[in-house]
């Protein structure tokens, strides 16, 4: 999975599981912030990755989504359960699983086999 897209995603859990508004998500692994803008509620998502310049935009239903990556042209899948998420990126054709743990966003990538680390 491309490290913006692991961003997205990260960006995407801590909004939803923590119920936040923020406008930024700390990428530990490079480190810095990343920045997006847009909205994000139960039953959609519509943002903008100002790292990746581009949108992420899907449906959901308050625990599943399919994320549109208009950057890669492939959808993302993302289930939400409790404090913890698994997904599948089509564009790199690789499973992805985290948890939220209160500003702490942790993510495996199964494509390289390492954890990842965020903060919103």
């Amino acid at each position: 999975m491309k490290e913006s897209n692991r961003a997205t995603i990260a960006y995407i859990t801590g909004r939803i599981i923590n119920n936040s508004n923020s406008s930024s998500v700390y990428d530990s692994n490079r480190p810095g912030y990343i920045n997006f803008s847009g909205k994000i509620d139960d039953s959609s998502i519509d943002i903008y990755n100002y790292d990746k310049s581009c949108y992420f935009s899907g449906n959901g239903n308050n625990s599943k989504y399919d994320i549109y990556n208009y950057g890669d042209n492939c959808y993302i899948s993302l289930e939400i359960i409790g404090k913890e998420f698994e997904g599948y990126d089509y564009g790199s054709s690789s499973y992805f699983r985290g948890d939220v743990n209160n500003k702490s966003i942790c993510i495996y990538d199964h494509e390289c086999s390492k954890h990842f680390n965020y903060s919103i």
